[in-house]
């Protein structure tokens, strides 16, 4: 044990890059190749059976079963041919990882012979056991019984592990009774109640259009650290996150790391990844050192949120595997390292036409530019209206320790819109209050200066890295997502909040109409009230800072810092109006999704518990002594020869300095864990989950004060554990 940390640190410090063989094609000539997209469906399917499918896509009807079973054996077939000799319902059940069952294509049948199989059934559904994954009591254990169903809007694809290839197919995953049991069927039933409430909108300015879908690109960021150094630390092998540490001289102060030169080990990783990632049909696009030493990010291009929420799920698989290859370690926690950056994964959230048309972009003519601010003014207003909700669909024990850390958005949600849109707003508030707008022509709502309000230009607003919800151009950047978190959640409650506010929407302006105002003056008089009740919801400042978070309680805002006092906002009346009233979930699948997230906090919290304890104990405290056994060794020695006193008195300063530092350790890891057994006490889970933040956290810090001040007082040949300079730094 004593010589593991340097054991690590040789293996890192020896490390030579893998380097990885690029094909000697394009990423264009290779991109999807491992996914059964439209183009390969074509090249596999009687046209007929290609329309059926795109048409079951397109209008979210079911498909008939001997339609299936064609599918599926155009399916097989492409699959056999990639290589791939096994099939499994790839899925996204509430744990916050994907899962799968591996079934064998191949089919034994008699006199010992067998052939390869892949019916219908198979591809449509399968059950997978619905009582061992996390239910929010919806399933006993004895009720077993789930099924996995076909999600035929996101394409089939191949994953390599080795020499071995499965064919993976996205479905949802739902109980024997019908509930959802995963994040990906609440999420489907946003967009199509998205889009069902968006199209009359949209119909108002551009009758052409026929569909509208949410669109996502996140951005993924994420810390790498050498294998050996990572398993040498027993806390971010078990819970993702350094739970002591002491901070090295030198972290992100210089801003040296942010867009530097890719370090040669991690450049080689980039590329293996991509590759990976193109083959699997996840357009990666960016790559770059983040601010942090050791901190990266990714990001793709801009997908259909279904496909996108898929891709990111896959992504952080892929990630981990690839880097196996290269003896590095990905971590996904928010905050794996205290005293520097954490990571979040930012959903750049939009929404768009059949027509192609992005409707949160600023357009060229006087009905495009209307078209705009009415879905721009809704979004503002869906969020002053569900803000708590937002708050509560980022809430984990991870996010907890990065939301306003002066890195990242804080727990207060605001929205950020820029100066020149501001002025814009104000201006539409101003001519409807005073009836100058004439709204007779449409030529006359040409939005410009001259005649009433100023011209809308893409990326005419600066970039707010504080705020949680900005404005960014041509799309709203919901940056409080955390890094490890599944994009489904926070997008199924933007998709459902906006959906309900653009239904609001549409009523008001018929009833206005009605009244005998043309379709331009109703819908400006609509937006009027609508940025009016909203203006507390948008702050253009810095939202890190102090000042901010009273003018915030001023202006009525919530600002819940903790995740099991944030997620009772799932189970308000406003929530349930929001989410349950418009089918999006059933109450008792909203209320099952806060009882899991309750116990997922718990059980991690309980986790890292019992780890500062094991290391406090079996750790940094033999540390300490074998130092200061070092130290009375030196003293005695001196005693021995005559010294003076004076001599020694230092060491003996540090003697009982290392005792105090013992002693507090000891007793705040007593407190630590009576306090566990008191919260475990505790049935109800929502209770437990609020003791265990509000009486058990506070002694890790109590704990980890003391553990780092002895890492800066033990002589560095007795520590055992991996230092922060070592972790960050060892390239």
């Amino acid at each position: 044990m004593k010589n593991n940390r340097f054991h690590a640190l040789q293996q890192a410090q020896n490390r030579e890059e893998v380097l990885v063989e690029l094909p000697s094609v394009k990423v264009s000539d290779y991109f999807a190749s491992m996914v059964f997209h439209d183009e390969v469906m074509q090249n596999y399917m009687p046209s007929d059976v290609y329309k059926s499918i795109k048409n079951a896509i397109k209008n979210g009807t079911k498909l008939d079963r001997s339609i299936a079973d064609q599918v599926a054996s155009s399916m097989k077939t492409w699959a056999a041919e990639k290589g791939a000799n096994s099939y499994t319902h790839w899925f996204q059940p509430l744990t916050g990882a994907t899962a799968e069952k591996h079934d064998s294509f191949f089919m034994p049948t008699q006199n010992f012979k067998s052939i390869e199989i892949f019916g219908g059934d198979a591809l449509v559904q399968q059950e997978p056991d619905a009582s061992s994954f996390p239910n929010g009591g919806i399933r006993q254990t004895f009720e077993a019984r789930g099924y996995t169903a076909w999600d035929p809007s996101s394409p089939a694809f191949i994953i390599g592990r080795g020499n071995g290839k499965t064919l993976c197919i996205p479905t949802i995953f739902i109980s024997y009774t019908g509930e959802a049991l995963d994040f990906k069927a609440p999420l489907l039933k946003s967009m199509a109640y998205l889009e069902q409430a968006a199209l009359p909108v949209v119909n108002m300015f551009d009758r052409h259009a026929t569909k509208v879908v949410a669109t996502l690109g996140w951005e993924q960021e994420y810390f790498l650290i050498d294998e050996a150094l990572f398993y040498a630390r027993p806390d971010l092998v078990l819970s993702g996150r350094t739970l002591i540490g002491h901070a090295p001289a030198k972290g992100q102060q210089l801003d040296d790391h942010y867009f530097g030169t890719i370090p040669d080990r991690v450049y080689q990783y980039m590329l293996d990844l991509e590759q990976e990632c193109h083959q699997l049909g996840i357009p990666i696009r960016t790559r770059h050192n983040e601010v942090a030493p050791g901190q990266f990010e990714l990001a793709p291009m801009f997908e259909e949120v279904n496909v996108a929420v898929d891709h990111n799920q896959l992504l952080m698989d892929v990630m981990d595997r690839v880097a196996k290859r290269h003896k590095l370690k990905v971590l996904l926690h928010e905050k794996p390292f205290a005293g520097v950056n954490g990571s979040g994964k930012h959903n750049n959230w939009s929404m768009s036409t059949d027509t192609g048309k992005n409707l949160l972009s600023p357009g060229k003519t006087p009905r495009t530019n209307l078209l705009f601010l009415t879905f721009f003014v809704n979004v503002i207003k869906a969020v002053h209206e569900n803000a708590d909700l937002l708050r509560a669909c980022i809430a984990s024990a991870g996010n907890d320790h990065r939301l306003g850390a002066n890195e990242a958005p804080p727990a207060i949600i605001s929205v950020f819109i820029g100066d020149h849109l501001q002025k814009v707003l104000d201006e539409v508030v101003s001519k409807v209050k005073s009836g100058k707008l004439n709204t007779e022509k449409s030529d006359e709502l040409k939005l410009n200066i001259h005649n009433g309000i100023p011209d809308v230009m893409l990326d005419n607003t600066d970039r707010n890295r504080t705020s949680p919800f900005a404005f960014t151009g041509n799309k709203f950047e919901f940056r409080a997502v955390g890094s490890s978190a599944n994009c489904s959640l926070p997008m199924m409650i933007l998709n459902t909040i906006m959906a309900n506010q653009l239904t609001e929407f549409k009523i008001l302006v018929d009833k206005h109409i009605k009244s005998g105002d043309d379709k331009e003056g109703a819908v400006l008089k609509v937006l009027k009230t609508y940025i009016e009740s909203s203006r507390n919801i948008v702050f253009e400042g810095d939202n890190y800072s102090a000042e901010w978070a009273k003018e915030a309680a001023k202006r009525g805002l919530s600002n819940v810092k903790t995740t099991p006092h944030a997620l009772d906002f799932f189970i308000s009346k406003k929530a349930k109006e929001t989410i349950v009233k418009t089918g999006i979930l059933n109450e008792r699948e909203l209320e099952a999704r806060y009882e899991i997230f309750h116990e997922n906090y718990v059980k991690k919290v309980q986790i890292e518990g019992r780890l500062i304890g094991e290391l406090a104990l079996d750790y940094v405290i033999p540390s300490a002594i074998e130092y200061q056994n070092k130290l009375i060794q030196n003293v005695t020695g001196l005693k021995g020869i005559g010294a003076k006193a004076t001599s020694y008195k230092t060491q003996m300063t540090i003697i009982d300095t290392i005792s105090e530092h013992i002693s507090a350790i000891y007793s705040n890891t007593e407190k630590m864990i009576e306090a566990r057994k008191k919260a475990n006490t505790i049935h109800h889970m929502p209770d437990k989950s609020k003791a265990y933040c509000d009486i058990v956290i506070p002694n890790f810090e109590l704990i980890r004060k003391h553990c780092d001040k002895l890492e800066q007082l033990v002589d560095d040949e007795s520590w055992k554990l991996p230092k922060y300079r070592e972790l960050l730094f060892t390239k």
